[in-house]
């Protein structure tokens, strides 16, 4: 039964790496440029004075592979 449970993980977490993020389009307030969610929370946090952890550029990354704002529909 292990073996069942860790290769359905496995299988999930390949499946995971592969998926492209979701886009989403906000026209006016996003520029041509795609701004990922992670560079978003960065940029807040950065303006707000918080500085950044050891682990701010893994959060950024994988926030950035879940979801993305895009400005044009062409993408």
């Amino acid at each position: 039964m292990k073996k069942t449970i860790s290769k359905k993980a496995e299988s999930h977490a390949r499946h995971a790496s592969e998926r492209r993020p979701r886009r989403v389009r906000l026209p006016g307030f996003i520029t041509e440029e795609e701004v990922g969610l992670g560079d978003l929370v960065k940029r807040v946090t950065s303006a707000a004075g918080i500085k950044p952890c050891g682990g701010c550029q893994q959060r950024a990354a994988a926030l950035n592979r879940w979801l993305v704002f895009t400005g044009s529909r062409s993408r």
